[in-house]
């Protein structure tokens, strides 16, 4: 029996196997937590590449990126991140004062946590796409969250619905552990795509 290598069904399983390699790989990686910038910013530039007519090889060009973003993606990363814990901080410590100011006060802050969280992913992809400063990369991930609401609400949704699915059926965290990460990556690279063109 013959197996042609180049057979579309055989592609589609070996790209099926990188993309669960991958999936690993980047959760390898976002364990020191400090890599979770650099380690997002990878994954996205693999995935952005690929959803452009499947250019580049996805599990070969992630640690490559990986090494190539480190310095910029992570201080993009840990200057949203410290202010993002600050404000969760803030929202808990608000939020248990039982008043309504309080509470008022609370969601305020959960709200610019959840605009950071956005500024964040935009910043990723900023990190994976081009090469500037790290002040111009924070200016514009920043930026972007307001620039393109609809496109940045889409973002947001993909890893919430994932999320909640998991809740609500918790065996499904086994398929996001074994290719969610690298599929939402995939889903978003084309919103990225589309944002970037709007802004090019």
């Amino acid at each position: 029996m013959n197996i042609d290598p180049e057979s579309r069904s055989v592609q589609g399983l070996t790209m099926f196997l990188h993309f669960v390699a991958l999936n690993v790989l980047f959760i390898v990686l976002c364990i020191p937590v400090v890599t979770i910038g650099a380690a997002t910013s990878a994954l996205l530039e693999v995935m952005i590449k690929y959803s452009d007519d499947e250019r580049g090889r996805p599990l070969e060009d992630f640690l490559p990126a990986f090494k190539r973003n480190f310095r910029p993606a992570t201080a993009v990363y840990l200057a949203l991140l410290v202010p993002f814990v600050l404000l969760t901080f803030a929202a808990v410590f608000w939020f248990a004062q039982e008043t309504t100011v309080s509470t008022i006060l609370s969601l305020v802050a959960l709200l610019v946590a959840a605009y950071l969280v956005a500024a964040f992913t935009h910043g990723m992809a900023l990190v994976a796409r081009y090469r500037n400063t790290f002040r111009q990369t924070l200016r514009n991930a920043l930026l972007l969250p307001a620039a393109e609401p609809v496109r940045t609400i889409g973002l947001l949704l993909i890893p919430a619905t994932v999320a909640s699915i998991t809740m609500i059926f918790p065996p499904f965290a086994f398929i996001v552990l074994s290719i969610g990460f690298a599929m939402m990556a995939y889903a978003s690279a084309f919103l990225y795509r589309n944002i970037f063109s709007r802004h090019a």
